[in-house]
């Protein structure tokens, strides 16, 4: 067994943290031989103590100059900067990178791993949802393994294990319906962010929260299978699964179902990935059967939801429309946060930008960035039509 060494990108986000915890949990298996971060430049240094990694980066420039050099080990090596981050993803001594940096920000390590031949865990789904072909493309090319973390995609790649495309009827992917289920759209035009924000089951990031409030991160998630799985629009589906137990179906051409159950624990699917195709103990909490009574299963609201939609129409249209959609939620996202518009408007920011911008069926990667920064200015413009 040899040890894999691993560069965790986004270490202080709630992905990071947790795939830390699994390091932790693994000596032996898993070294962290870098980590990435923002602006938690003390939870960076204190992260780089308990692993000692030879690097870590600090993305953000005023992070970094106010970073106290002291306070990290000597042994670390402290670097700033987006061509630092491609230097340590492909340094020679990295086996796997962990791509948790949320939004379109994490899509240029993405790249820079998979260009080198590293094998990616994916948690970053914009990666996919903003350059899919390019993605797939790249990674098909230099033989770099992509092995999904979020824990639908994961439960599905579980579930496939040993089948191919052929075999596969449909995917169901499941969603916990975030804080408003079961709510209708009357009742979401005045919610505040701080009733957006606290998620049920899940602990995540602000923006992550927001897109799970809104089932955008399902709409994600569906494009994200299109390009993990290879399916189309009509092998995909999504059902309100607000126990979190069940985190994907997968049916096959002669009706048989494979599901995917673990509690609600990202530790899980990040040590899948870490670990792929040993399975081995680890920190992920465990199911307990005698209090799983009961498991309920719903149809989503699309009217009162109307972004998951938007994630079906990304997948059907294909071409630049994936990079317009996510620029625009992540736009329209912080514009919510801020107060500038409502919880409702969200959807309808992103529906503009997708009806206004110049769809490209077969867009470079220049092409895309160009698209999600028009995207975020028309989102900035953007005013609710409103009586």
């Amino acid at each position: 067994m040899r040890t894999k060494r691993i560069v965790v990108l986004g270490s202080t986000g709630s992905v990071g943290t947790s795939a830390l915890e699994v390091a932790a949990a693994l000596p032996g298996r898993v070294e962290v031989v870098g980590l990435v971060a923002h602006t938690q430049w003390e939870l960076l240094a204190r992260q780089c103590h308990a692993f000692r990694p030879p690097t870590a980066v600090l993305t953000d420039a005023d992070a970094f100059a106010r970073a106290d050099r002291t306070a990290f080990p000597q042994g670390t090596r402290v670097l700033h900067g987006p061509d630092a981050v491609v230097e340590l993803v492909q340094a020679a001594g990295v086996d796997m990178v962990l791509a948790a940096i949320v939004g379109v920000a994490g899509l240029a390590g993405t790249l820079a791993a998979l260009e080198a031949g590293k094998d990616v865990a994916l948690a970053n789904k914009e990666a996919l949802v903003v350059g899919g072909a390019c993605v797939v493309e790249l990674a098909a090319r230099t033989g770099s393994r992509i092995l999904p973390v979020d824990s639908e995609h994961s439960a599905i790649y579980q579930a496939l294990t040993g089948h191919a495309a052929k075999d596969v009827a449909r995917v169901v992917l499941t969603a916990s319906g975030g804080p408003f289920r079961g709510r209708a759209a009357g009742d979401l035009a005045h919610v505040t962010p701080a009733e957006a924000l606290k998620h049920p089951t899940w602990s995540m990031g602000p923006k992550i929260s927001i897109d799970s409030a809104t089932l955008m991160n399902k709409a994600l998630e569906v494009i994200e299978a299109r390009w993990l799985f290879d399916l189309t629009a009509d092998q995909i589906e999504v059902v309100v699964h607000p126990e979190s137990i069940v985190h994907s179906f997968v049916e096959f051409v002669d009706g048989s179902v494979l599901a995917q159950l673990s509690p609600p624990d990202m530790k899980l699917p990040i040590q899948y990935a870490f670990t792929h195709p040993d399975r081995v103990p680890g920190p992920a909490a465990r199911l307990d059967w005698a209090a799983m009574r009961v498991l309920h299963f719903d149809a989503p609201d699309r009217a009162a939801f109307p972004a998951l939609d938007l994630g079906f129409e990304v997948v059907r249209r294909g071409g630049s429309c994936g990079a317009v959609l996510n620029a625009a939620n992540e736009a329209a996202v912080a514009r919510f946060l801020a107060g500038t518009i409502g919880f409702l408007d969200i959807a309808r920011c992103c529906r503009a930008a997708l009806d206004c911008h110049d769809y490209d069926p077969t867009p470079t990667l220049d092409g895309l960035l160009a698209l999600d920064r028009r995207a975020r200015m028309e989102v900035q413009r953007w005013t609710p039509n409103r009586p």
